[in-house]
């Protein structure tokens, strides 16, 4: 299997630019780019996000540090988020990923149509965050397990939509993405979900050693 990269450490794929959403400028001068990768350690396979900003990072809010683990609303203050779906099919995956260590993941069987049956069905599973702040710099780096991923069915690929909400310390929210396809944001809207990640497939995990 192949190591998880330490945080300091750039990712091979070259990161992909966040821009703001016009309707909800930053007063923050600031720059947020997402790389991903496949990674892999002894626990299994899975993907490697990777989010960092930089600039004036001093001047935003970042919620306090907490114990990992599910949180709804991380959304309402600055949180990282990808939306992944199999391309052409209306269901589809959302993660939320905070600076705090609490993470979401919901799934919606329709735009905004939350799959309640899917969730309480899915296999149990558990992302690991790491998070780093520097002077200018914020990063944080997301092993997602494969488990929490769409299985893409023969000949479909996985599309994405990686984006984010900034606060600053005076309480203005500011959204982040790809791409923007609505005149508000959206990060729900399906248009939004453009990159296709031109990944190599899962590492997959060493064959038990035979005592025999």
């Amino acid at each position: 299997m192949t190591s998880t990269p330490a945080l300091t450490q750039p990712l091979p794929a070259a990161p992909l630019t966040l821009t703001c959403h016009p309707a909800t400028p930053c007063p923050l001068d600031l720059r947020l780019s997402a790389a991903l990768a496949v990674a892999g350690s002894e626990t299994g396979a899975g993907w490697l996000l990777h989010y960092r900003i930089t600039g004036d990072t001093a001047g935003l809010l970042l919620p306090p540090p907490s114990a990992p683990g599910l949180a709804d609303g991380l959304w309402q203050h600055t949180c990282f988020e990808a939306f992944v779906a199999c391309d052409g099919e209306p269901a589809y995956r959302e993660f939320n990923f905070s600076p705090s260590g609490q993470w979401a993941a919901y799934r919606f069987s329709a735009e905004r149509v939350r799959d309640l049956p899917a969730e309480a069905a899915a296999p149990a599973w558990a992302p690991e965050l790491e998070f780093l702040e520097q002077p200018q710099s914020l990063d944080l780096q997301v092993w997602l397990p494969r488990e929490a991923l769409p299985d893409a069915s023969a000949g479909a690929s996985l599309i994405l939509g990686l984006s984010a909400v900034l606060e600053t310390r005076d309480g203005q929210l500011s959204y982040w993405a790809l791409h923007h396809p609505a005149a508000r944001p959206d990060f729900h809207h399906r248009a939004g979900l453009v990159h296709k990640p031109d990944l190599p497939p899962f590492p997959t995990a060493p064959a038990p050693l035979n005592p025999a």
